[in-house]
């Protein structure tokens, strides 16, 4: 019987390169890049559904039609006529990237409107994986629609996975992000942090501050990445610290991230270690910001 993950957030047009002002159209955005990486590391016996919202125009049929011929399911995904994908620029600067963003109409904010397709999207899920950007092109309501899905999933046998994803111009406030983002985690197996996006925002200090934080809130599993830095990995009984393969060359990091969680997740759910499903999750990342854009060939990664 084939096993299901649901991922659930926003598909953006993304538009990487930039040398002499010319660009690479693909698609992407963080829960489709995780999305990405859990299906080129699972076997057959997986299936993995993409659950958004799209318009009717060129690029929204365009980001369908490239799903299904990843194998990423597509059968959850609502059409919002009048709407279409947001889009992002990546811009490569000193060795950093630089974001600007173009989403006021996405049609993705509008995916946790209709509350039974929502219910329909995640049944049946054996994990169920979402993150802060999710939460945060939201309205209050839709977000309250999200997590009680989310909690139902949940309470019929579904992991939850989340990545914070801290992204602070897309809240009304930090107190509201903080709030939310907390009320979040709480509901959630497997929390996916990244330390130096935290500590400005709830005070951690060190990556165990931030581990000891979801740990707290009854988190059974904390992943706390820390960019080229060690991760560690924490549960009650057990705390793990992986360092990255050295020498790893930084083309784009974009979506390095979202390809590290992809790989830990997956490799969980094989039956991993900690320690093995950090190390993949490292050697994923590793190979993910020697390419540009977030979505490297599958192949790449499954070797």
């Amino acid at each position: 019987m084939t096993r299901r993950i649901v991922s659930i957030g926003e598909c953006m047009i993304e538009m990487s390169g930039g040398e002499d002002r010319t660009y690479r159209l693909g698609y992407a955005g963080d829960t489709l890049n995780s999305a990405w990486y859990l299906r080129a590391l699972l076997g057959k016996d997986w299936s993995v559904d993409y659950v958004t919202a799209l318009g009717e125009d060129r690029y929204s049929n365009d980001i369908r039609a490239f799903l299904d011929d990843n194998n990423i399911g597509t059968g959850h995904i609502q059409t919002i006529p009048d709407r279409r994908p947001g889009l992002y620029m990546i811009h490569q600067e000193k060795g950093d990237r630089h974001f600007t963003y173009w989403r006021d109409t996405s049609a993705a904010k509008l995916l946790a409107d209709d509350k039974t397709a929502l219910a329909k999207a995640v049944e049946g899920a054996e994990l169920v994986y979402f993150s802060g950007i999710t939460l945060a092109i939201l309205a209050p309501r839709a977000r309250g629609r999200l997590l009680g899905a989310i909690v139902k999933a949940r309470d019929n046998g579904a992991k939850i996975a989340f990545d914070t994803n801290l992204r602070p111009a897309l809240w009304s406030s930090p107190r509201v992000m903080a709030g939310v983002l907390t009320a979040a985690a709480s509901l959630c197996d497997i929390v996916l942090p990244t330390h130096t996006d935290e500590a400005p925002l709830f005070g951690d200090k060190t990556v165990d501050d931030t581990a000891d934080r979801y740990l707290e809130l009854g988190v059974e599993e904390v992943v706390v990445k820390d960019g080229s830095k060690e991760a560690l990995i924490a549960t009650a009984t057990e705390r793990v610290r992986i360092a990255p393969p050295a020498g790893a060359k930084v083309v784009d990091a974009t979506g390095a991230g979202d390809s590290f969680n992809g790989a830990y997740l997956s490799a969980r759910l094989n039956g991993k270690s900690l320690r093995d499903a950090a190390e993949a999750a490292h050697r994923t990342a590793g190979i993910v910001i020697g390419h540009k854009g977030a979505l490297v060939d599958p192949k790449l990664v499954q070797a």
